[in-house]
This record gives C-alpha cells, sequence and structure tokens, in this order.
C-alpha cells in the first residue's frame, strides 16, 4: 500500500528536476555571446575587415649625387712670422692687436729712432768729409798725371799719389755704404705688413727692448683658409684638383670649397693622406661687429690692396671639421623614407599583394637625399608599396588603400566643370 502510493511522488520530483533543468539550459543559452552561437544557416561566414586605411607609393629611379665623407682640421692656408729687424732698439708704438686686418705695407709697429737718426747723421757727415778727401787726392793725381813725362816726379812719387787717390775713392764708397745701412737701419724701425691678411698673434709690446729675428707678430695670409682632410689611400685616386667639398665647421658653420691639390705621400701609420681643400677667406668677429660706414681697424688707405670679401663665418683655424668630397652622381631606385620601417635592427617595407594583403620585406638601404632612400636590394621598380601608415603594419595584414585626393577647383570654374574634373580623377589603383 505505501509502495503504491510513493511511486507518483517519485515520479513528480523527476518531472520537475527535468523541467528545472530545461529552463535553465534555455536560460544560459538566450545569454551566449553573438560570436559564440553557430551560424544561421549553412554557407554563413564572418566578412575579415582592413586592419588600417593607409596610401601607397612606387619607388622611383632617379639620380643621385655621390659623396664622400671624411674628416680633418681647418688651418690657415699660410701663416706669415713678422720679426725685428733692428738690434736693441726700444718698442715705441704699436699700433695693431690680435684679429685686425691689414693691408700689405701697413705700419703695424713703431721702434724708437733717436739714436739711428744720430748714426745717420754721423753717416752723412763722413760721407762728406771722405768726398773732400777725395776731391783733394784726385786733384794732386791730376798734375802729377801732367808732369809726369817732365822728371819733375820720381816714379814713386806718382805712385804714391795716384794710390792716394784710389784710397780716397774707396773711402768714399765705403762712407756711402755705411749711410745706406744706417738708413736701412731708420727705415727698419718701421715694422710693415708684408702681405694683406689677418693678425693671428702678437707679441710686441711697448717698452720693451728686443733683439733682431724676435717674432713680433703672425700674419693669416690673405684670410685664406684650407680644410687638411684625412682620405684613406683606397679613396686618394678619387680627389681630383677642383672637386666640390662641403665643410661642416665644429660649430656648425657650413662652408663650400674646393680641392687644390692632394699630398704626395700616405702616413705609414695610419695608411692616409691628406687632401687640401681651399675655403673662404675667414671673417673676424671684430668685422661682423663693425657698423657700417665706419672703418675697420687696422684698414690700409684707399688704394691700397685689401683682403678679399671674407665668408667663412665662424670657421676658425684649428677647428675640427667633417666634409663630403661631392664625386659625381648616379642612378638609383628610391623610395619615400616614411615607407621604410625599422624593426630588430633591420629595414622593412610593406608591398601591397593582389588580394588587398601587405607582405613585409627585408631591403638593404644606401643614400639618403632629402625625404627619399635608396634600395639597393629587397624589392623591383614594379612594386606597389605601402607610404603612410607602414610603421602600425604586420606581415598579412589587410588593409584599405585611401583614394587619391582630387585636385581642388579653381573658384571661377563652373559646378559642371568641377564635378567632370572630379570624375576624371582616378582613384589609387592596386597593381594586380
Amino acid at each position: 500500500m505505501n509502495a503504491s502510493k510513493s511511486k507518483p511522488v517519485v515520479i513528480l520530483v523527476i518531472v520537475a528536476c527535468a523541467l528545472s533543468a530545461g529552463g535553465i539550459g534555455l536560460y544560459f543559452s538566450t545569454r551566449a555571446p553573438a560570436a559564440d552561437r553557430p551560424a544561421a544557416g549553412p554557407g554563413a561566414g564572418v566578412t575579415a575587415k582592413p586592419a588600417l586605411t593607409v596610401t601607397t607609393t612606387q619607388a622611383q629611379s632617379s639620380a643621385l649625387p655621390i659623396k664622400l665623407s671624411a674628416n680633418g682640421n681647418i688651418a690657415a692656408w699660410q701663416e706669415a712670422s713678422i720679426g725685428a729687424e733692428s738690434n736693441g732698439l726700444r718698442m715705441a708704438e704699436v699700433l695693431v692687436n690680435v684679429g685686425d686686418v691689414v693691408q700689405r705695407g701697413q705700419l703695424l709697429a713703431r721702434f724708437a729712432e733717436d739714436s739711428v737718426q744720430a748714426d745717420v747723421a754721423q753717416a752723412r757727415a763722413g760721407v762728406a768729409e771722405t768726398s773732400a778727401q777725395a776731391g783733394e787726392a784726385t786733384a794732386n793725381a791730376d798734375r802729377v798725371r801732367t808732369l809726369q813725362g817732365t822728371g819733375t816726379f820720381s816714379g814713386q812719387q806718382i805712385s804714391q799719389y795716384l794710390a792716394a787717390e784710389q784710397t780716397a775713392k774707396a773711402r768714399v764708397e765705403s762712407a756711402k755704404a755705411a749711410l745706406a745701412a744706417q738708413i736701412l737701419r731708420l727705415k727698419n724701425t718701421q715694422v710693415l705688413a708684408p702681405d694683406a691678411g689677418i693678425i693671428s698673434a702678437r707679441s710686441a709690446t711697448v717698452g720693451a727692448v728686443v733683439p733682431s729675428g724676435t717674432e713680433l707678430f703672425r700674419l693669416i695670409r690673405q684670410g685664406r683658409l684650407e680644410w687638411r682632410a684625412e682620405v684613406t689611400a683606397a679613396e686618394l685616386g678619387r680627389m681630383l684638383p677642383g672637386t666640390g667639398v662641403t665643410v661642416t665647421a665644429a660649430n656648425g658653420a657650413q662652408l663650400k670649397g674646393r680641392v687644390r691639390t692632394v699630398a704626395p705621400t700616405v702616413d705609414p701609420l695610419t695608411r692616409s693622406g691628406l687632401v687640401y681643400v681651399d675655403l673662404p677667406p675667414m671673417q673676424t668677429d671684430r668685422d661682423s661687429a663693425a657698423a657700417p660706414g665706419r672703418p675697420k681697424q687696422g684698414t690700409a688707405p684707399a688704394g691700397g690692396s685689401a683682403v678679399r670679401e671674407a665668408t667663412s663665418v665662424g670657421a676658425k683655424p684649428g677647428m675640427f671639421a667633417r666634409g663630403e668630397f661631392e664625386l659625381g652622381e648616379s642612378k638609383a631606385l628610391t623610395v619615400p623614407q616614411q615607407a621604410v620601417v625599422v624593426r630588430d635592427g633591420f629595414s622593412y617595407v610593406f608591398r601591397l599583394n593582389a588580394d588587398q594583403r601587405v607582405s613585409q620585406i627585408k631591403v638593404q638601404l644606401g643614400r639618403r637625399v632629402g625625404e627619399r632612400v635608396e634600395v639597393l636590394d629587397g624589392i623591383g621598380a614594379d612594386a606597389v608599396l605601402i607610404a603612410s601608415g607602414a610603421g602600425f603594419l604586420n606581415d598579412g595584414d589587410l588593409v584599405k588603400v585611401a583614394p587619391a585626393m582630387a585636385a581642388p577647383v579653381a573658384p571661377s570654374t563652373t559646378p559642371a566643370a568641377a564635378a567632370a574634373s572630379a570624375m576624371a580623377q582616378p582613384a589609387a589603383a592596386v597593381s594586380k
């Protein structure tokens, strides 16, 4: 009796559990994400979306300059040493200083000339005295010659008078030479510039008594500079006189020069040779600061030979400089700089394929000119490359190519003509 009563209860419990399980399954099935649900019907799929909208470009064949880089020092073309030619004289006046531009023959300094003037006067008196003695000796010799055949004078006396005449004349020449020496000493009391140029050093001091040969000034002749570039022995044969060079000094100043000559020897230790490059004349800071219309300190009067117009602003002798020799040009395959992506130390470009996906290609780069870079290996001239957005792509990404921008319409163009012009602009073509 109890077993027959318990069977309906068990059946009710089983039905209730089944209903609960079905309700829970229905609830979770309705909450599942749309991406986890099966497709609505056979053959249905999800359309892939492009990773990025990009623009394309193609490599161009153009002529790029061939340049060779080198290092070296800027130096004076020639530096003249100006010394004292007078001995034991006191420096009375110094007229120039370091950095002054001077002209050939310009007065740089002056020695005291009082003692030299006295020596010149004494030498003039000596010339006058010897000239008088020579005149008397010549008159005596003339009388002896007149009476030579009469027997009035013996042969010994005649010889003495003639010898006295020659001696007196020699003394006159000696006195004149002494006078010329004293005049030269007087001239040497003025220190003159041997050439036009710029004073680079000064050791002359007012009041100093210096011996002959002491250096007083150093002069950069004509203000000319040169760059002494160190070039390897393998590249020396490419350095020809007249080759253009762009020199960048340590302070950033850029100078244009030309090869003047190549050293005939190579350093056996460094295996490099010197190439001498002529640079524009230097410009001093004093010249740059001179007011318009104001004469520069140390300049010669009008009519003198002047230093050529200085253009090497900021370049100084002794500066380190880096330069590039312009050796000509050659054909090269170039791409925009933005199309190149550097990853893990290597350079890559992204090529657009026919299925609108990109392929990452490793390339070898060469010269760079402006916004374009030479590609030595990796792609051909017909490859379509990603220009903008290449840095955000990976190999195999699907991309969308942006259409080319239409040219701006002039204000005078009619609406119909503008529409026709817009329709005529083709979209960016994708190479198949």
